[in-house]
């Protein structure tokens, strides 16, 4: 008996651990991440389907280079009241359609496709691009909340140590109910805000969880340090770097030329058109009182069509192809002026974060000696519980700021990077200093 409860025990055991070896999340860097975004995301999958589709239909015979073959049978049957004959026909045909010329129109009409897909392209590089940059950023504020519920926790242990002191105090006659109750209200405050912080994380993570395409209940290590790249930027090399490489500002160059199709089709209306027919066709029929007939016959035609005068529609749809070719370059005019803003202000926040990055480093050092200071003091009754916990709350706004600050400097580098078109470039300075 004895030996069978030590059997089933060690099995137990064997399969606890191999339970919770399973069990234990796999490590999830920066770089795992934007693989399996790429991969899984929703909208990158979305897109990769659009530009299929533009590929598919960015073909020859899309744009009518190639004939139209046909095929056509009927059967026609008539009865006669008058003289109560009837009568039976079978007639079937294999026809071509074939237009020759017009005006050129085929030639734009596959030009206009092929700067279709060429657009597509460049629409999901601009998904591709967002989605990288929405990935890092929802990385790094998973290892944000988790430095928050450190920072949080060394409070609460702070405080439980306090409501600790305060309660051996209490036992041996060195305090009053008073103080210890107030140790404890700190403590259990203390410790809200870390279980509330542990329900963030989670939350973190879980949508981290979305925009990688994966479950929701995953869960992840993440090794990567929280640190952030403090380089600096020369402005006219960004500003260079955005005009030539920008993803959207790319596509809106391939819209003009879009439109710069659109106007050679409005004007391919104003030539003739030459259509070219061919067939077989075989009638066979069936008289009362007559008999069998059978006729077989072949074709072939040429069609030339002109329209010379439309009431103007064609003229006009030039016009209006001229006028959004027009309205293509203002909007281009104008994205280089809004991305420039956006450059000039992105630009100055991350100078100005590299700095308040500092601080927040000065500030945390001065907080962290300060609490060391007042821990030895509060012991030894040189300074109040109220001074000693107003220490404590210097000491987590401190620490918090920084963390938020290099969080910040981390979004300002990203976004830069992400409007000098850092992310699709192979190679490029800015992406491999950025460390993403």
């Amino acid at each position: 008996m004895n030996r069978n409860l030590k059997i089933y025990g060690l099995l137990s055991f064997i399969l606890l651990t191999s339970f919770s070896a399973f069990a234990q999340p796999e490590d999830l860097n920066l770089t795992d991440a934007l693989a399996k975004a790429l991969k899984y995301n929703y909208g990158i999958r979305i897109s990769k389907s659009d530009v299929e589709i533009a590929s598919i239909n960015n073909n020859w015979g899309e744009a009518g280079r190639y004939p139209t073959i046909g095929f056509d049978a009927s059967s026609n049957n008539t009865y006669n009241f008058t003289d109560t004959s009837w009568t039976n026909r079978l007639y079937a045909g294999v026809g071509l359609d074939w237009t020759i010329f017009d005006g050129f129109r085929v030639n734009f009409t596959k030009d206009k496709l092929e700067t279709i897909e060429e657009l597509s392209k460049g629409q999901m590089g601009v998904v591709v691009e967002n989605t990288i940059e929405d990935v890092i950023m929802a990385y790094y504020d998973v290892l944000l909340q988790q430095e928050n519920l450190k920072v949080l926790e060394t409070v609460m242990i702070l405080s439980e140590d306090r409501y600790t002191y305060e309660k051996t105090r209490y036992e041996l006659g060195g305090t009053v109910t008073y103080q210890v109750l107030q140790a404890q209200n700190v403590y259990l405050n203390d410790k809200a805000f870390f279980m509330n912080q542990e329900v963030v994380v989670r939350n973190s993570i879980r949508n981290l969880n979305f925009l990688l395409g994966l479950d929701p209940n995953q869960m992840w290590n993440f090794p990567d340090p929280f640190e952030a790249d403090t380089t600096d930027y020369i402005l006219s090399d960004l500003s260079g770097k955005m005009m030539s490489n920008n993803q959207t500002l790319k596509n809106q160059y391939t819209n003009l030329q879009l439109q710069k199709k659109e106007i050679d089709l409005r004007k391919s209306a104003l030539y003739p058109s030459l259509y070219v027919s061919a067939g077989l066709d075989e009638n066979v029929g069936n008289v009362q009182f007559i008999g069998n007939t059978d006729a077989l016959s072949t074709y072939g035609n040429l069609r030339l069509s002109w329209d010379i005068y439309t009431g103007g529609t064609r003229k006009r749809a030039v016009e209006v192809a001229r006028i959004n070719e027009e309205i293509a370059l203002v909007e281009i005019e104008q994205m280089e002026h809004a991305l420039m803003n956006e450059l000039l202000n992105l630009y100055d926040f991350y100078s100005i974060r590299i700095a308040l990055l500092e601080v927040a480093d000065e500030s945390l050092e001065a907080a962290e000696l300060n609490m060391s200071i007042a821990d030895e003091k509060f012991r030894s009754g040189a300074i109040t519980s109220f001074e000693y916990r107003d220490i404590q709350l210097i000491y987590l706004n401190s620490a918090l700021r920084r963390l938020q600050a290099i969080y910040n400097l981390i979004g300002s580098r990203t976004s830069l990077t992400r409007l000098t078109g850092g992310f699709l470039m192979e190679n490029d300075p800015a992406s491999q200093s950025s460390g993403f």
